[in-house]
C-alpha cells in the first residue's frame, strides 16, 4: 500500500494572519476614535441632552472622529473576524467596503479637479458658515484657531470675513468689545512673545489696510490653502497614492483568502 495520500488545496496562514493581524490594529484604532468622539461629546453634554447635536450652526469636529472611526470600527471587524474564523461573508463585505470606500476616494478627486471653482465656492461657503458658528461649539474654535495659525490666515478670504459673526462685526449696534476685531489666531506672531496674547486682535480692523499688516494675517484661509496645495502638491499626491494602494493591496487579499477558503471547501 503507498504511503502517499493526496494533498488539496490549503488556505494560506500568511495571509490569513496578515488581515488579522492588520485589521486588529484598524479596529483598536476604530474604538480608540469613537471613544475620544463620545467622551468629547458627554463633556458638551451632547449625550445627556441628543437634540443639541443640530444647535451647532457650524460644522463640529467631533463627527469627524465619530465617523472616521465608525469606519475604521466596522472594516476592522469584518476584516479580522473574516481573517480568523475563515467566514467569507465577512471577507466579502470588507473588500465590497473597501472597495465602495476607494471608489468614492477617485470619485471625489476627480470632480474636486473637474469643479474646482465649484469646490472652492463651497469651502468659502463652509468656513463663513463656521465663522458666524465660531463661539458656539469650543471645538470648532480650536479648529478655526489652529486652521488660522498653521496657514497664517485670517477669514475666507480676508480679514473682513469676520463681520459675519456677531461678536467680531463693525456695526454700531455691536456692543462686543470684539467688535471689529478677529481672533487671536489672526494675530501676526512675535517670537520674542513666550505668552500668547488673545487681546491682539481686538480693534484691528478699524485701522488703515495697511497697518492692518502689521499686527494680523490679511490673507484668506481659501487662497492660502490653495498655495500650501500647490506647494505641498507631490506630498498630497504620494499620500493618497499610497493609501489608494493599500486599498487595492487590502481588497486583493482578501479576494485571494476567500478564494483559497472556497476551494478548500469545494474539496471535502
Amino acid at each position: 500500500m503507498s504511503g502517499k495520500h493526496y494533498k488539496g488545496p490549503e488556505v494560506s496562514c500568511c495571509i490569513k494572519y496578515f488581515i488579522f493581524g492588520f485589521n486588529v490594529i484598524f479596529w483598536f484604532l476604530g474604538i480608540a476614535f469613537l471613544g475620544i468622539g463620545l467622551w468629547a461629546w458627554n463633556e458638551k453634554g451632547v449625550l445627556s441632552n441628543i437634540s443639541s447635536i443640530t444647535d451647532l450652526g457650524g460644522f463640529d469636529p467631533v463627527w469627524l472622529f465619530l465617523v472616521v472611526g465608525g469606519v475604521m470600527f466596522i472594516l476592522g471587524f469584518a476584516g479580522c473576524i473574516g481573517a480568523l474564523r475563515e467566514n467569507t461573508f465577512l471577507l466579502k463585505f470588507f473588500s465590497v467596503f473597501l472597495g465602495i470606500i476607494f471608489f468614492l476616494e477617485l470619485t471625489a478627486g476627480v470632480l474636486t479637479f473637474v469643479f474646482k471653482d465649484w469646490i472652492k465656492d463651497q469651502l468659502y461657503f463652509f468656513i463663513n458658515n463656521n465663522i458666524r458658528a465660531y463661539r458656539d461649539d469650543i471645538d470648532l474654535q480650536n479648529l478655526i484657531d489652529f486652521t488660522q495659525e498653521y496657514w497664517q490666515c485670517c477669514g475666507a478670504f480676508g480679514a473682513d470675513d469676520w463681520n459675519l459673526n456677531i461678536y467680531f462685526n463693525c456695526t454700531d449696534s455691536n456692543a462686543s468689545r470684539e467688535r471689529c476685531g478677529v481672533p487671536f489666531s489672526c494675530c501676526t506672531k512675535d517670537p520674542a512673545e513666550d505668552v500668547i496674547n488673545t487681546q491682539c486682535g481686538y480693534d484691528a480692523r478699524q485701522k488703515p489696510e495697511v497697518d492692518q499688516q502689521m499686527v494680523i494675517y490679511t490673507k484668506g484661509c481659501v487662497p492660502q490653502f490653495e498655495k500650501w496645495l500647490q506647494d505641498n502638491l507631490t506630498i498630497v499626491a504620494g499620500i493618497f497614492i499610497g493609501i489608494a494602494l493599500l486599498q487595492i493591496f487590502g481588497i486583493c487579499l482578501a479576494q485571494n483568502l476567500v478564494s483559497d477558503i472556497e476551494a478548500v471547501r469545494a474539496s471535502w
